[in-house]
């Protein structure tokens, strides 16, 4: 089933052109991983998804509606690149994983019973119950990633957004994302990640997508790793840098 659906998406800053014709299919219950060199649209096609930015040209459809809709309802969740995050903002761990619950709490967000039930949950789940209460910018790199997973598990979302989750991320809590995004996968959750780490893909993702502002190949990960496919996403002779 289709969670994530772009078709003819098109973006552009002033005279520059971000994403051009760009179509995508991302299915429920499969790891996509999203992959090209700096400046190929990584980000901007994940915050048009998102709808931090509107597109100049096509359409996004998640879960089968409106993208405006599923957003509404909670639908699809998103971890941000390391540098996106405030680190010196005073709020606890537990404070960004409720915020996921927002939506469900009216004008007052005043949790509720089942929204504590949800937070404990989520920390449960990514191992941060013991650090619920420590300042998020207390954490280090890969328990910060793994808060924002937990607020999109606390929100109910069906789909998962994450720009480059392993920068700055030390093994044990990249292991541990890994796992947690295979359990999400296997329940049905649709995930779209952002990664440079090409080594890790094939124990990472079911398929991949190949980015430079269009889509180039969205294929099995043993097919986009061939060194002729790499290559014409990152502008080398025969890709043979980045396979080896």
């Amino acid at each position: 089933m289709s969670a994530i659906e772009m078709r003819g998406v098109g973006v552009r800053y002033g005279d520059v052109t971000a994403l051009e014709n760009v179509s995508l299919t991302v299915e429920a219950g499969r790891i996509t991983a999203l992959i090209g060199m700096n400046g190929s649209g990584k980000s901007t096609l994940f915050k048009t998804v998102i709808g931090l930015i509107r597109p100049h040209t096509g359409t996004v459809s998640l879960d089968g509606a409106p993208a405006a809709a599923a957003r509404r309802n909670g639908l699809i969740g998103y971890v941000p690149q390391s540098d996106e995050i405030d680190g010196h903002f005073p709020v606890s761990v537990r404070d960004v994983v409720m915020m996921g619950r927002y939506g469900r709490q009216g004008i007052t967000r005043r949790p509720r019973r089942d929204d504590i039930a949800a937070v404990d949950d989520a920390l449960q789940r990514v191992d941060l119950a013991d650090l619920a209460d420590r300042q998020i910018g207390r954490l280090s790199g890969g328990q910060r990633k793994r808060a924002f997973v937990a607020r999109g598990i606390a929100q109910g979302a069906r789909m998962l957004l994450l720009d480059e989750p392993f920068a700055g991320v030390d093994k044990r809590s990249e292991a541990m994302i890994v796992g947690l995004l295979r359990e999400l996968a296997t329940e049905g959750h649709a995930i779209l990640i952002s990664t440079h780490d090409l080594h890790a893909l094939p124990s990472l993702a079911d398929d991949a997508v190949l980015l430079l502002r269009r889509v180039l190949l969205h294929a099995p990960v043993d097919e986009v790793l061939r060194p002729e496919n790499l290559a014409r996403a990152f502008g080398l002779d025969d890709g043979s840098e980045l396979a080896a």
